[in-house]
């Protein structure tokens, strides 16, 4: 019989809430006091939270065991932050059975869990098993989750993570009766975006040549081409020619994509995200949202390629919020009671028709509006938007004679190559830097230091500023597009050539919406 005027009568466990990828510490207490009889969770719970008095209830029924005929209050601390989702229903279960004395208190007390409980007391699995095992190991607790979870947790190494298939399981290897072995992680898995291969596009040099530099440097493209002329190809093929994630980059992508329920059987993948939503999506599917503030499509990229096929008939509103992502690397979801800061360092790929028709530029199949129609088309994208693309590419209509052409002398192996020899001078160059990866994060002073022209292309900067009217941004995305092109050269200084090929691509949009 307890002592519901002992201190011991309270019982612990821990779970988190979580905020973007910050997964919070909550503490969850079960006292069970003389009273009429009743189950009440406090502590700011959402209907999913507040639901899980009654799986627990009947899951431990499964498993003969009743609740005592008193009060039973589950407080989830700080009672100030928002809980939701129904991940707490196994912390739940577990104070409260610390509290009958069925489970070792101690034991229970070093444990942050987290799973749903079906009725007949087995455990489903839940998202963002990932971020919470980091917050077991920042801890020092061990990870009680779903068996479906384990071997996405078993990534964090720093934290032993327990994965029963049941609650009747988590019960006998808390007693000694059965133990279960740690969760081993998944597998290191593909997502098949590099069987798309370079040599499938004839033709279209000049766009290859575009898209390594994009690939180099991370720099965003912008693809104005007639239909059919290869643009979501190329688009396609992007992802082929990066280097693979790190395994910080792929711990980090790997987060974002558990609160999405992405990761396949708690695999990992090291190849590069590739997102591709249409222009129908909403502004909560692109930047994240929704009751839950989940991440959306410019998060889910983070570390790969975002392609926004059909750019312009994206609507205004959703173009507009890509500016301050595209700067920062980070996306805000602003909510009432809190603001959700998720990571967005992607490869934009933008494509776009020259016009509404989109024979805008195809003399054989002259735009009956031009040049209106192009200026209204491409209008819809603004200047400031127009300004962070750092390459502006021309695709033009494929000959019928390039479509027999022998196979191309160079695939996405050879042009990965190169893109990795220039990520690894890069990588080198910014090691002392937090902030800056790749060339185009570079800014201010280290902009100066390491892409400074010489007198002649120094001469030819201010000439193309003053005939083009580039703004302070455009003369700065210059500059780290050329400090690419001269890591693709192996070049230590930039070269007028390199500058040269670097304006060129700045200045394509001023030629189509004359």
């Amino acid at each position: 019989m307890l002592d519901a005027t002992r201190p011991e009568s309270l019982a612990r466990t821990y779970t988190v809430a979580f905020e973007g990828l910050a997964a919070r510490r909550v503490e969850v207490q079960c006292a069970i006091t003389p009273g009429l009889p009743a189950f009440s969770i406090v502590g700011l719970p959402d209907r999913a939270v507040g639901e899980a008095r009654d799986r627990v209830r009947t899951a431990l029924s499964t498993m003969a065991i009743a609740l005592p005929s008193k009060r039973v209050t589950i407080n989830l601390s700080p009672a100030d932050l928002p809980k939701e989702g129904s991940h707490f229903d196994l912390p739940i279960a577990l104070a409260l059975l610390s509290a009958l004395e069925i489970l070792p208190r101690d034991d229970v007390e070093q444990t942050l869990a987290l799973g749903e409980l079906s009725l007949d007391g087995s455990l489903v699995p839940v998202l963002g098993a990932l971020p919470a095992a980091m917050a077991a190991a920042e801890n020092d607790r061990t990870l009680l989750c779903p068996k479906g979870c384990g071997p996405e947790a078993a990534w964090v190494g720093a934290t032993q993570v327990i994965a029963p298939e049941s609650l009747t399981a988590a019960v006998r290897h808390y007693t000694g009766q059965m133990p279960i072995d740690p969760a081993t992680p998944g597998e290191v898995t593909g997502n098949g975006a590099y069987l798309r291969d370079f040599r499938d596009v004839k033709g279209q040099e000049r766009a290859k040549r575009a898209m390594e530099i994009a690939a180099a440097g991370r720099h965003h493209v912008l693809l104005v081409g007639t239909p059919g002329s290869g643009k979501s190809m190329l688009a396609a093929r992007m992802p082929g020619i990066l280097p693979p994630m790190t395994a910080t980059e792929a711990l980090e992508t790997s987060m974002i994509h558990s609160l999405s329920g992405l990761l396949d059987e708690g695999g990992i993948s090291r190849d590069r995200p590739f997102r591709e939503p249409h222009h129908t999506a909403s502004m909560a599917a692109i930047v994240g949202g929704g009751r839950t503030a989940r991440p959306g499509e410019l998060s889910l990229a983070h570390t790969g390629v975002l392609f926004m096929d059909e750019f312009p008939e994206f609507p205004r509103a959703v173009l507009e919020t890509l500016r301050q992502p595209i700067e920062t690397g980070e996306v805000v979801v602003a909510r009432a009671n809190a603001h959700i800061r998720y990571p967005c360092r992607f490869l934009l790929v933008a494509a776009a028709n020259p016009c509404k028709c989109g024979y805008l530029t195809d003399p054989a199949r002259a735009c009956a509006r031009a040049p209106v129609c192009g200026d209204d088309y491409l209008g819809r994208i603004s200047g400031p938007l127009m300004d962070r693309f750092d390459l502006r590419v021309e695709v033009p209509p494929v000959a019928y004679s390039d479509l027999n052409l022998p196979e191309a002398p160079e695939g996405s192996a050879e042009v990965a190559a190169r893109v990795a020899r220039a990520r690894n001078v890069q990588n080198e160059r910014f090691a002392d830097y937090d902030a800056a990866r790749v060339n185009a994060d570079a800014e201010g002073q280290i902009l100066e230091e390491i892409a400074a022209p010489d007198a002649e292309g120094q001469d030819l900067l201010l000439k193309v500023a003053e005939r083009f009217g580039l703004s302070a941004r455009g003369y700065h995305r210059v500059l780290r597009v050329a400090r690419t092109i001269a890591d693709l050269a192996d070049s230590t200084h930039i070269q007028t050539q390199h500058l040269a090929e670097a304006i060129q691509y700045r200045i394509l949009d001023r030629k189509q919406s004359a």
